[in-house]
């Protein structure tokens, strides 16, 4: 910035600008002049002196102080004895008015508040107490004072509510425009903080590197007008720039991007962890926080009070040239009085018989030992009073001499103290110097010139000793001015007495004391003794010795009550009203005020003037450090000053406490101010255990004045909760000293709390840890708003790589049209004018994409948004995490910024999630695949960051179900690419013969590449993890469906062409081990998805599926062993052969060789295709085509040698059975029947089948085989056919039970006429036929009457004859009748026959027969054709001996296994009349074409 330029220069440049930027002067004029009205009228009174931390009102502030109904200010005195719960009386002085720059910073104070004139309610420097706010700067208004007429700012013409002074609203007005800044508090969207305003440079004097004008001591400037232009020129083009970039952070530099999107899914996302995301850059936050806080925290009144200056400065100059501390000490001695002698200090007789007590060499004072350090007046003064008072007038100028002398060592030793004061208030040397001749001349006659008016009301006092019998006192007053004492009267019993008396002292020199003793007054015996004896002869209650030089103004104190020695009993304190008028200066402000004019003047001068606005922080060790605010001689100055006029330390401290709140914006000085704050909390908070004041009344007391320090620390809490609140802005995570500064930040706000609760004692007020976690709660709130609104911009700058940029396209056009045309340098003209063309339609394509700028938010056409702020969400929470959690750690058990930010973060960010998720899913533009890397991307950082914060520990989070249906989406997708995966692996594997994988394996490829496409889209569900079980259900049940159609699919397609292999060797055991390999892969998976801890449906999905393939394999299984049916019946055909060549009586020996001789055929056949199963087949696979072999042998050995059968139906059948057994030997003859030696060879021979079946525990089980029904069905066969005809029957009507309509709808009735009452309940009925049975029990007889048989179902078209057919079933029948018929009826479907039979029973009982009934159509020259039948166990009958049965008829009879078998047998003895009957009578059929 050039300062030396000519004026001509300065102009021509001066207009270059504005043509350049088109700012013109009144432009920026107006648009201060609408900034300044736009801020100030909204918020009249924001900023005031009490408001040194804040720029926000105090309706802001989330917690108002209670500090109503204020008490008057006081003063206090630095004594140790003294209390600090004072209370001040409203000084009475005439009103004047005086200028803005006199007044004073102690305006809060009540009785100097009154000097000043009416202050204008609506104006901006006056708070809601009426207090006046100072400038924001001395610099700053001076510079104002010296602009050209040009540059300032018009004044707001919006009138003020009450007439004030033209005066006010000109300087109101110009504070408000240069200072007129938008509000900290204020709503803004927070992507424009980052870029700050710049305050005008003449504003700007606390920046080093910012220029300032200085001026001269006559106020003319040190720059010519045109320096001024040009930096207002230069400010306003510095204004624009910001303004253009209208809040982009993309003019901030940003870290180093990186990374590129995923391919398919990445299931294990990697979030790029970088160094932290600055949001702004720290220049422009140093220069917000500045800005906004010198427009607050404006400068102490007192700097421009040039009258209260000149008298501090004064006063000053009086303590340093004589000291207290450098005053001449007392010489004491030990000394022997011969009299009795009384102690100076506390009037007690000086005991003893020598050495009673000690005696000043100089001035001769004597006191006890013990009250020598009581005694601290001047030595010096002292004697010169005791000189002048006697008339030694030679004595009295030597001490002046002394004094004098003294002084002028002073001035000799320390010139460094006075040339620094000199400094501070700015005067001249010729000043200083008359200044320097008037205080040494006012030290040496303050010995005799020096006069004082004391008035003191002595008010009450409170928890006095109670020292009578009755546990009262009975307390009085003593007071001591120099020598004159005064007595109140006596209170009678009570200890907390009230007095109201008021006595008038003079006092001629400063060093006296007053001296203030409670009694408790006695008139017994006893201490009228004392009164003899000594002088005292009343109680001591406690004493109060008070300093006059420290008095001034008006007083309301609390004085705590000291002890005398160290035997006293002293508690309680007293209530005094002093009112001092020190000849002289009767008009100059107390000391206080002076003390707080003097600290603010040193402060302003070493910070703002010597320090270039940065606070020096001095250097100090030990348990006072806290209490050296300066460096040596500064200190040194204020401590001089606060011993001489009685500042208590604590007053120090809250004084300098206030200017620093001032600078807190500034390194180091947090830290500082926080320390400052515990002492002072310490001091308030832990009271003498010798009063019992509590602490507010304590703080009530303080000279500093409550509501002001309240104040002061309500807006400093507010300050510090807005720069927390931005704490990634003011306290960059990339600088270690703002990192400190943010701890000592944190302690301050915690120290503001401790004071609110032990101090103030207030009722529940806001804890600093919430406080605390709020503010970084708002902080994370507008963190994410900016990288949300921003985001695509940071993560391009912070990790995209700084590649070298690629080469544009037409370059690479050109080289490429270069090449082609070396190389193809004969092609013709045309060709290039087409590429020409395509050229241009591709450069217009590229110039339109460019004009398209990059979106900054999400969009529904594409999920590229989401992982860059999830990167960016990251990094925030590990910069918290990393580097703020450390510092922050003052509330380790309810505060941990690194869990509040992922917390925060997370909220936002789901909010924002769902909501975005939810759209897409309602247009679904993007791949399913997209929607599934997301999906990683946030449970990265749900897992990472959030899954173990408190608030999410124990619940189900949410976000699996803002993806359940795009992951949905996505199996569906997946489910049609495994399907034609799975057709693609058949086929390759149906190309290449199905050959084995391995040597070890026998099942083919497609099996192994089906289920690895199934297992890697299982993967990625797995490493999703989700932790939501009713979304894993909606996972499982859908991949369970996926597998199932997969599987089913591939069953359903192998079982296709399963047939065509079956004549094969090999290949057909493969397709079986394939199946029997999918069962146990998909086991594994069932295993790999929970197993038990599987929801039901999928469980049920997977089970099922387990059945339909096991289902599929004994298909293909039953399929390739009956491929063998045939093969195995000509072996089977071979065996019969061999065993009907057996011939002779059964032979037990002999079996076994037969069974193996008989057997060869079959096991040869067997042994040839079963090695090859072993080594082919899987074990289960083996053993389930063993089970169907097994079947087929036993099945095939019932049907061709136990019981042979044909195709055809089962009459025929048996009608041929006989036949079928001489076609064993392949042609007619007669059937044969197995001798019981072919029998005992055949079950020999089963035995022989078992144990090859078994093999030695390698094939089948024995249990199996045990328990197989075919085994058990041959078995039978075998023992029925050893029987003989009449148990055979007997064993079939014992066992069939329903053999007609299943045993149902038979009916009985004790008469024809009595008609049941149910139906028979039988479907499609033939019709129905009445019996009569009468039981002869005795005679073993039975008499059948045939009534009717009703509703016959026949269609023919010749004559229909129905007649009847009884038979009698049962064994030992062979010599009885055993059939009756009825004679025919002639067309008649409901025929009447009222016939009766009568049969004669075997010696069984009557539980081993049965009545069967069979209705036939009768018809010549052919066979009868039956039209129905019924069946009636005499064993239902049981009882009733005679009763009517109604017999619903059916087409035929129907057996189980058993019967079937006894059929079977009974068929095969053709020579047995009785069997051929029975065979021919349960083997009738209604035919299916019936009478036609």
């Amino acid at each position: 910035m050039p300062f030396d330029i000519p004026e001509d220069e300065a102009q021509y440049w001066t207009r270059k600008l504005e043509r350049i930027n088109t700012l013109r002067l009144h432009d920026e004029d107006s648009l201060q002049e609408d900034i300044s009205r736009r801020r100030m009228a909204s918020v009249p009174s924001q900023c005031s002196f009490d408001d040194h931390d804040s720029a926000v009102d105090d309706r802001d502030s989330d917690y108002r102080s209670e500090i109503g109904n204020r008490p008057p200010r006081f003063h206090n005195t630095s004594q140790t004895n003294s209390s600090v719960h004072q209370y001040p009386i409203v000084r009475r002085v005439p009103r004047q008015t005086m200028s803005r720059e006199s007044e004073s910073v102690q305006s809060y104070d009540s009785d100097y508040r009154d000097v000043r004139g009416p202050s204008p309610p609506d104006s901006s420097h006056f708070d809601s107490s009426g207090n006046l706010s100072p400038a924001s700067s001395r610099l700053s208004s001076e510079a104002e004072e010296h602009q050209h007429p040009e540059t300032c700012h018009p004044a707001d013409p919006r009138p003020p509510l009450q007439s004030q002074s033209s005066h006010w609203d000109e300087e109101e007005e110009v504070e408000k425009e240069v200072h007129a800044l938008p509000e900290p508090g204020s709503s803004k969207d927070f992507k424009d903080s980052s870029v700050n305003i710049p305050k005008p440079i003449l504003d700007s004097h606390n920046h080093k590197n910012e220029t300032k004008i200085c001026l001269l001591e006559d106020g003319t400037p040190l720059c010519s007008q045109s320096k001024v232009r040009w930096l207002k020129v230069y400010n306003k083009v510095r204004v624009q720039l910001h303004e253009s970039q209208d809040g982009v952070p993309s003019k901030h530099p940003w870290a180093k991007p990186g990374g590129g999107s995923p391919f398919g899914i990445d299931s294990m996302p990697k979030i790029p962890k970088r160094r932290p995301i600055p949001l702004v850059s720290e220049l422009s936050m140093i220069q917000s926080r500045k800005a906004g806080l010198t427009h607050t925290l404006a400068t102490r009144t007192s700097l421009k009070d040039e009258e209260l200056k000149t008298h501090v400065y004064k006063k000053t100059l009086q303590a340093l040239i004589y000291p207290i501390s450098c005053t001449t000490p007392h010489s004491f001695e030990v000394w022997t009085a011969t009299t009795p002698t009384y102690c100076y200090e506390c009037e007690g007789l000086l005991w003893g018989i020598a050495r009673q007590g000690m005696r000043c060499s100089e001035c001769g004072v004597k006191v006890h030992e013990k009250c020598q350090e009581l005694l601290n007046a001047d030595c010096l003064q002292r004697a010169a009073e005791k000189s002048s008072k006697t008339g030694a007038e030679d004595r009295t100028q030597h001490i002046i001499m002394a004094m004098k002398d003294r002084m002028k060592i002073r001035e000799r030793n320390k010139p460094e103290i006075f040339e620094e004061i000199r400094k501070v208030f700015d005067s001249s040397k010729s000043v200083h110097n008359q200044y320097m001749k008037g205080i040494k001349q006012s030290v040496l006659d303050g010995t005799s010139k020096w006069l004082a008016k004391i008035a003191i009301n002595v008010v009450s006092a409170q928890g006095l000793q109670a020292k009578d019998r009755t546990g009262s006192s009975d307390p009085y007053v003593t007071i001591q001015v120099g020598k004159t004492k005064k007595r109140t009267k006596t209170i009678y019993g009570n200890l907390n007495p009230v007095w109201e008396e008021k006595f008038s002292f003079e006092c001629h020199n400063s060093s006296d004391r007053i001296k203030l003793r409670v009694w408790d007054e006695d008139d017994d015996i006893k201490s009228r003794v004392k009164q003899r004896l000594k002088r005292e002869s009343d109680d001591f209650l406690g004493q109060s010795i008070i300093e006059v030089r420290t008095l001034s103004g008006e007083m309301d104190v609390w004085y705590n009550l000291e002890k005398r020695t160290d035997k006293s009993a002293v508690s309680g304190a007293i209530r005094l009203q002093i009112s001092v008028e020190i000849e002289g200066e009767e008009k100059g402000a107390p000391y206080h005020v002076q003390y707080t004019c003097l600290h603010e003047n040193m402060f302003h001068h070493s910070t703002d003037v010597e320090g270039g606005g940065v606070v020096k922080i001095p250097v100090a060790h030990g348990d006072d450090a806290w209490k050296v605010y300066f460096d040596e001689v500064q200190q040194e100055i204020v401590d001089e000053f606060a011993m001489r006029y009685g500042i208590e330390s604590i007053y120090q401290a809250m004084t300098h406490f206030s200017c620093l709140s001032s600078k807190y914006m500034l390194s180091g000085v947090p830290a500082v101010m926080s320390t400052l704050l515990a002492n002072i909390n310490a001091f308030y908070a832990h009271p003498t255990a010798s009063t019992n004041v509590s602490a507010p009344a304590r703080f009530a007391a303080s000279n500093f004045g409550k509501d002001r320090f309240v104040k002061l620390l309500d807006q400093l809490h507010n300050s510090l909760r807005i720069d927390l609140s931005m704490y990634r802005n003011n306290f960059p995570a990339s600088s270690k000293p703002h990192l400190s500064d943010l701890k000592s930040t944190v302690d301050l706000l915690t120290s503001i709390t401790f004071f609110r609760m032990k101090v103030l004692e207030l009722q529940s007020p806001p804890r600093a840890a919430s406080v605390v976690r709020d503010c970084v709660k708002a902080c994370l709130n507008s963190t994410y708003e900016y990288i949300f609104n921003n985001c695509v911009e940071l993560f391009n700058r912070q990790f995209q790589p700084a590649d070298k940029p690629p080469e544009p396209k037409k370059k690479k056009k050109k080289k490429k049209k270069k090449e082609r045309a070396e190389g193809e340098a004969e092609e013709g003209e045309e060709e290039e004018e087409e590429e020409e063309d395509e050229e241009e339609q591709e450069d217009k394509e590229e110039k339109k994409e460019e004009s398209q700028p990059e979106e900054q938010g999400p969009s529904i056409q594409n999920l590229e948004f989401w992982p860059k702020l999830i990167t960016l969400i990251v990094s925030i929470i590990e910069e918290d995490k990393n580097a703020y959690t450390p510092i922050i750690n003052q509330f380790p058990q309810e505060l941990n910024v690194g869990k509040v930010s992922a917390e925060v973060m997370w909220m936002l960010f789901a909010q924002d999630m769902k909501y975005a998720l939810e759209e897409h899913e309602n247009h679904k533009l993007c791949k399913a695949t997209d929607y599934m890397n997301l999906h990683f991307k946030v449970k990265s950082l749900y897992d990472e960051h959030v899954k173990e914060l408190p608030a999410f520990k124990d619940a189900v989070p949410e976000y699996p179900a803002w993806f359940l249906q795009f992951v949905l989406t996505w199996l569906a997708e997946n489910e049609e690419m495994s399907m034609e995966f799975m057709q693609g692996a058949l086929e390759r594997d149906k190309r290449e013969g199905f050959q084995q994988t391995s040597e070890h394996a026998l099942f083919s490829s497609s099996v192994v590449d089906i289920f690895t496409q199934l297992n890697q889209s299982f993967e990625i569900i797995k490493k999703l993890d989700c932790p939501d079980p009713t979304v894993v259900a909606h996972y499982n049940q859908r991949f369970a469906k996926t597998i199932t159609k997969v599987l089913l699919l591939y069953c359903a397609l192998l079982a296709k062409s399963f047939p065509s292999y079956c004549e094969k060797e090999k290949i057909p055991c493969v397709l079986m081990n394939n199946i029997q390999q999918m069962r146990v892969l998909l086991e594994k998976m069932f295993e790999s998805m929970g197993a038990k801890q599987l929801d039901t449906e999928t469980a049920d999905i997977l089970n099922d599926l387990q059945v339909k393939l096991s289902n599929f394999l004994d298909s293909f299984s039953t399929m390739f062993a009956k491929s063998f049916q045939t093969r195995i019946n000509s072996c089977m055909r071979q065996v019969g052969e061999i065993l009907y060549q057996m011939k002779g009586p059964p032979n037990q020996s002999t079996a076994e060789a037969d069974a193996e001789t008989m057997l060869v055929p079959l096991i040869e056949f067997l042994e040839g295709n079963l090695c090859v199963f072993v080594d082919v087949c899987e074990k289960t696979v083996l053993k389930r085509i063993l089970k169907d072999l097994w079947k087929i042998v036993l099945s095939s050995l019932e049907k061709t040698i136990v019981l042979p059968q044909s195709s055809d139906s089962l009459g025929v059948q048996l009608l041929t059975a006989a036949k079928g057994l001489s076609n064993l030997k392949g042609g007619g003859g007669e059937a044969k029947t197995l001798t019981p030696k072919q029998c005992v060879v055949i079950d020999a021979g089963l035995e022989s089948i078992k144990c090859y079946f078994h093999a030695g525990g390698t094939g089948l089980k024995k249990a199996f085989v045990e328990k197989s029904p075919e085994l058990a069905s041959l078995r039978y066969a075998l023992s029925l056919y050893s029987q003989s005809t009449d148990a055979l029957i007997k064993t079939f009507v014992t066992t069939q039970h329903s053999q007609v309509h299943g045993g149902m709808g038979i009916r009985f009735t004790a008469n024809e006429k009595m008609r049941p009452d149910r139906g028979s309940g039988v479907d499609k009925p033939i019709g129905e036929a009445l019996l009569q049975i009468d039981l002869l029990g005795k005679e073993r007889k039975v008499n059948i009457k045939v009534i009717a048989v009703n509703d016959m179902k026949w269609q023919t078209s010749g004559m229909f004859r129905p007649f009847v057919e009884l038979s009698l079933v049962g064994p030992f029948l062979a010599d009885k009748k055993r059939k009756f018929s009825t004679k025919s009826k002639s067309n008649s479907w409901s025929a009447k026959f009222n016939e009766a039979f009568q049969f004669v029973l075997g010696k069984e009982s009557p539980d081993c027969y049965e009545l069967q009934l069979t209705v036939k159509d009768y018809c010549f020259g052919r066979a009868d054709r039956v039209v129905g039948v019924a069946v009636v166990q005499l064993r239902d009958v049981g009882d009733c001996k005679s009763c009517v049965c109604w017999c619903p008829l059916g087409p035929r009879i129907h057996t189980d296994e058993t019967g079937m078998t006894v059929t079977r047998i009974l068929s095969q003895r053709p020579t047995d009349e009785v069997a051929k009957e029975f065979v021919r009578l349960k083997s009738e059929t209604r035919p299916a074409e019936e009478g036609r």
